[in-house]
């Protein structure tokens, strides 16, 4: 089972799709915002919320029906309608539950602390997706910059007590705290896991394929979710709760669909940057967004930025910009070892050339001096 990954040819269009899906993953730093909008003003459940982060997968069809009719025009009526082979469908279910438990507990870690504090917990994320795409991918990584968002965590970690929302409870909000932390490890998981997939694929791994495992695994993390909600009884809090929210109630449908749609954006442009770049460079721009989404949680919901935060934040950057400086410099030692190694095979096929030469030559004057030796004593 080889690395079967095809993207675009040309360079250009790949940046060009690679730059595309970026834009779109950057749509996470409105989906904790419209998250934590929706508990600040009445919304209380966890289950709906967790469900609102994939249950947008209908979208997925627009661009996987572009991608067919497409296909379809190529290849005619022998295009096939599904390309994903059970292999895929199998894998692709069981990280889609995966993603539905990280969903789950990422919401509830919203609903218990502000944004800020959030934000800054899931800045580790690069640290779990870095460790298991070394044990997954083999993806190097610089441990330094990980120690360092793994300090800006204690950081908070030590300093709760005054983030603490009003009319919050100590257990409610370290049970939120930790929630957050369990999420960002699941979905350090999930981004390798999904490059594993690729990788593993006995089939040409399209953007085609990619949309139809994205679409199974948001189905499967959406199925999941439901059951909470059923055994819950969300679905029938769900009126109840839109004529009591405080922004009435059909700025809470506005909400809701919102939630939804950005989410579903943030997930395509998640597995299109895994498809174009790596599931490493997807967390690290996951984590570079961090900053951004704590900055507008202080501003949209008047958030306090304590002294720890701005440490915590401190070391967050200071651990990325580590990050980069570690993958610049691998990224230059490995392009001068191939440099050295065309160089050195060069050299070799250079030798071995002048070696073929030479015994073309010596054979030439062996079989001259034959030939003269013949001419003066002839048998």
């Amino acid at each position: 089972m080889g690395e079967t990954m095809e993207a675009p040819q040309g360079k250009t269009l790949k940046l060009i799709l690679l730059a595309l899906n970026c834009a779109m993953l950057s749509l996470s730093c409105a989906g904790p915002l419209l998250m934590r909008l929706y508990f600040i003003h009445g919304g209380a459940s966890v289950w709906l919320s967790s469900w609102l982060e994939t249950g947008g997968w209908p979208i997925i069809f627009i661009p996987l029906a572009v991608a067919y009719f497409r296909r379809r025009a190529s290849e005619g009526p022998s295009a096939r309608l599904v390309l994903m082979d059970p292999f895929l469908f199998v894998a692709a279910a069981v990280i889609g539950v995966l993603t539905g438990l990280d969903d789950y507990l990422y919401s509830y870690g919203v609903a218990r602390l502000p944004v800020s504090t959030s934000a800054l917990l899931i800045a580790t994320q690069l640290a779990f997706t870095a460790g298991f795409a070394f044990l997954l991918v083999r993806q190097l990584f610089t441990s330094y910059s990980i120690f360092l968002l793994t300090i800006g965590a204690g950081v908070l970690a030590m300093h709760t007590s005054s983030d603490r929302p009003a009319g919050e409870s100590k257990g409610a909000y370290y049970a939120g705290f930790f929630m957050t932390l369990g999420a960002a490890a699941l979905y350090g998981l999930v981004l390798p896991l999904v490059e594993l997939t690729y990788k593993k694929a006995k089939q040409a791994v399209t953007y085609s394929l990619v949309l139809e495992i994205q679409l199974v695994m948001c189905f499967f993390a959406t199925a999941f979710c439901t059951i909470g909600m059923l055994v819950n009884k969300d679905f029938q809090a769900i009126p109840r709760e839109a004529r009591n929210f405080g922004l009435g109630e059909a700025q809470y449908y506005v909400v809701l669909v919102s939630n939804a749609i950005v989410w579903q954006f943030f997930f395509l442009g998640a597995i299109g940057v895994i498809f174009y770049a790596s599931s490493l460079f997807s967390g690290i721009m996951i984590a570079i967004l961090i900053p951004v989404t704590e900055i507008l949680g202080v501003i949209c919901f008047h958030e306090k930025f304590q002294a720890e935060k701005g440490v915590s934040l401190a070391l967050s950057l200071w651990g990325f910009a580590s990050y980069f400086y570690g993958e610049f410099k691998r990224a230059k030692e490995e392009k001068q070892q191939q440099q050295q190694q065309q160089q050195q095979l060069q050299l070799q096929q250079d030798n071995e050339a002048f070696l073929e030469s030479e015994k073309v030559k010596i054979h030439g004057f062996y079989l001259g001096c034959c030939g003269s030796m013949s001419y003066i004593w002839p048998a």
